[in-house]
């Protein structure tokens, strides 16, 4: 696979990150200017957000969770020369995952169905890790 394919949901992943922080301190934003929270009880990181502010912030800290393995996997992909279409596929799976997580997580906060999306997510990055896995330990020596 080209760079550019393997390279694509990684460019997503990372636009969807900055997307969030942008909407989350618009959303802080908002809310202090609102008088809905006093900076004084959010100075240190306390959870003193309106639930609507504080989802938001939740998917954005969410993005430097299992995103993290994904991009590990992504570059060791490339490096080791694995990156083929299956993973590719694979890979913008979990990235709509991501899209899917963030979407539930900043607005409905549906809990049940933000956990479904986030399986779903996270079992696609255990093929990948498995399916990689396999492919450099099952590898002829070289």
């Amino acid at each position: 696979m080209s760079i550019q394919a393997v390279l694509a949901p990684v460019f997503v992943q990372v636009l969807l990150t900055f997307w969030l922080l942008i909407w989350t301190g618009r959303a802080r934003f908002a809310a202090a200017r609102a008088g809905a929270v006093r900076v004084g009880d959010i100075a240190l990181g306390q959870r003193s957000w309106p639930a609507p502010v504080q989802q938001v912030s939740n998917a954005f800290a969410n993005q430097f969770e299992l995103p993290v393995l994904f991009y590990a996997l992504t570059a060791l992909a490339l490096l080791t020369r694995k990156a083929d279409l299956a993973f590719v596929v694979m890979a913008w799976i979990f990235v709509l995952t991501r899209i899917g997580h963030a979407a539930v997580y900043a607005t409905t906060n549906t809990v049940m169905r933000r956990f479904q999306v986030f399986l779903a997510g996270a079992l696609v990055l255990m093929a990948m890790w498995l399916v990689f896995a396999a492919r450099i330990l099952l590898a002829p020596a070289a």
